[in-house]
């Protein structure tokens, strides 16, 4: 009698000097059929690294998060795949549930994922970062990511499961990871807000920056996560004001 055909899993990841956090995201997911990097230059010792699990990396430009993203979708070659960013890997257990789920889906073609991140060493349960579903693994074919710049998304086209074991993101290690994150970030979505001809000024900008604070910390319950409750509140308040303020001089200078 002929044995039931496993279903293959590719896993594809995006990075840029990632050398401090791409091993263990690596490591967790070995057993997978496929591993697939695609790097945008790393200065580091990354594509090193990388290599010691795959022989699958590829090095190109940055066209933004949702663009490297699909760029490395297309490359997979498993029935279905995994995406993770380079600051996350899974645990055993969430092992199993994809195992679980690839070979008998109930109809699903993706399914999303709870996904618990820290912030400068404390797991945040509140403040919107808990359980923070992202949908992140995918019959191949039957979805795109968004060609968002930055806060990417994949697009499905049929049901989605949901899992209950989480996949772990070590966010920000230190403050400094926090500032350089926001700095970055607030500048590319202003960038999207340009493109899309949003309007913002000086008021704007505060706004948006204090309604931010008030729904992490106070809506969201932030506060209960402690003094990096109040740290991430502070951060997202601030790159929220910086996003709008880049926005209204990006449209001065043009």
């Amino acid at each position: 009698m002929q044995g039931t055909q496993m279903a293959t899993l590719s896993v594809i990841v995006i990075t840029k000097n990632e050398a401090e956090s791409i091993k263990t995201c690596l490591e967790s997911v070995r057993w997978a059929d496929e591993i697939i990097v695609v790097d945008s230059g790393s200065t580091d010792d990354t594509v090193a690294i990388c290599r010691e699990y795959t022989d699958k990396v590829f090095i190109t430009d940055w066209p933004g998060f949702g663009a490297q993203k699909n760029r490395a979708l297309d490359l997979a070659t498993g029935q279905w795949v995994l995406s993770l960013d380079a600051d996350e890997h899974i645990t055993p257990e969430l092992r199993d549930e994809i195992q679980a789920a690839i070979n008998d889906p109930g109809g699903n073609v993706a399914f999303r994922i709870p996904r618990l991140s820290s912030y400068c060493g404390r797991p945040m349960r509140h403040g919107g970062w808990w359980p923070d579903y992202v949908i992140r693994l995918l019959l191949r074919r039957h979805g795109r990511f968004s060609d968002d710049i930055v806060h990417e998304r994949l697009v499905v086209n049929g049901p989605t499961g949901t899992f209950s074991n989480p996949i772990i993101h070590q966010a920000f290690e230190n403050l400094e990871e926090v500032i350089q994150t926001m700095n970055n970030y607030s500048t590319a979505g202003a960038r999207m807000m340009h493109k899309e001809e949003r309007k913002a000024g000086l008021l704007t900008a505060l706004s948006h920056g204090f309604w931010s604070f008030v729904h992490t910390y106070i809506i969201r319950a932030g506060f209960l996560d402690g003094r990096e409750g109040f740290m991430l509140a502070a951060s997202n308040a601030e790159g929220t004001y910086y996003r709008y303020l880049k926005l209204r001089f990006m449209k001065e200078k043009k």
